[in-house]
This record gives C-alpha cells, sequence and structure tokens, in this order.
C-alpha cells in the first residue's frame, strides 16, 4: 500500500480552500462592479481586491488606508506629470522620489510609497489617447473600489483561524 505522505502535492486543506473561495469571489465582485460602473481598466479593482484578501480585516484596514493614501498621491503626481512630460524616464524618476519623500513626510509606510509608486507608473508611462487627470481619475477609482470591495468580503466573511493537527 502506498504512502499518501509521499502525496503532499494532492492535500489541499479546508483553510487553503475557504480562502481561495473567498478571494476568488471578492475578486469577481469587485470586477463586475468596475464593469456595471463602465470602468476602463476594471481589471484594477479585481487586483487590488486580491491584494487586500490576503489580510486579516485588522491588517487590511490598517494597510488599507496606506494603500488609498498612495494611490491618491500617486494618482496626483501621476496626473501632473504626465500632462507635461507624458512617457518621460527622467521625470517619472522624480516624480518616485518625490512620492518617496511626500509619504516620509506624510509619515506614510512603504505600502503607501509602493502603491504611489505603481500608479504614478501606470498614469504616466502607459500611451492612453484620453488627458492625464482623467486616467488618473480612472485608476483612482478602479483601486479605490478593489481596497472597499476587499475589506468588505474581509469584514463579513472572515478567514477562520488556522487549527493546528500536528499538536506541536
Amino acid at each position: 500500500m502506498a504512502d499518501t505522505r509521499d502525496r503532499t502535492w494532492l492535500h489541499v486543506k479546508k483553510q487553503d480552500l475557504i480562502h481561495s473561495a473567498r478571494t476568488a469571489i471578492a475578486a469577481y465582485i469587485s470586477l463586475e462592479i468596475a464593469h456595471l460602473c463602465k470602468l476602463p481598466e476594471a481589471y484594477w479593482a479585481a487586483i487590488t481586491t486580491m491584494i487586500v484578501m490576503q489580510s486579516t480585516l485588522g491588517a487590511a484596514l490598517t494597510v488599507s488606508g496606506q494603500r488609498f493614501a498612495g494611490t491618491a498621491l500617486g494618482c496626483a503626481m501621476g496626473a501632473l506629470l504626465a500632462a507635461y512630460f507624458q512617457g518621460s524616464a527622467i521625470f517619472f524618476s522624480v516624480g518616485v522620489l518625490v512620492l518617496g519623500l511626500v509619504c516620509a513626510a506624510l509619515r506614510l509606510d512603504r505600502a503607501a510609497y509602493r502603491f504611489a509608486g505603481i500608479t504614478l507608473a501606470i498614469v504616466m508611462l502607459v500611451d492612453r489617447m484620453k488627458p492625464a487627470w482623467v486616467i488618473a481619475g480612472h485608476r483612482f477609482i478602479e483601486v479605490s473600489l478593489g481596497i472597499a470591495v476587499g475589506l468588505l468580503l474581509t469584514a463579513i466573511w472572515p478567514e477562520p483561524e488556522p487549527t493546528n493537527i500536528s499538536g506541536a
């Protein structure tokens, strides 16, 4: 008889199934809401929701505030710089530097800085036909929607605490 311990790749814990289901449902909801709102890049709502869903509610609340602030800063900086310097590597780099200093001055953590930089890159470096402030506004709404759905689902369907069945 074969030892089932050798086939650990087949073993999926109930907690893993629940976490995957929660994340998939939340991503679906945020994507559908973004589509209903006719947001041009609705996938950013789903991506953000999946990021939020990787934390417990307490941790998600704290870091989501940072993500929200970073997104707002990145949108503002991106709209400003892209209006005059669309696609410029030098001005993009200056924007990243300034965002780091602004986040530090506002006592925001690296999650805020990370989201600010990512948002700046998306707004400033991707060629589009619409004005930069429109792109920035869409990005802010998409990410904010993703944060809100992720937090809501985490609050109404919290992840169960892991159980230790090994007795250790």
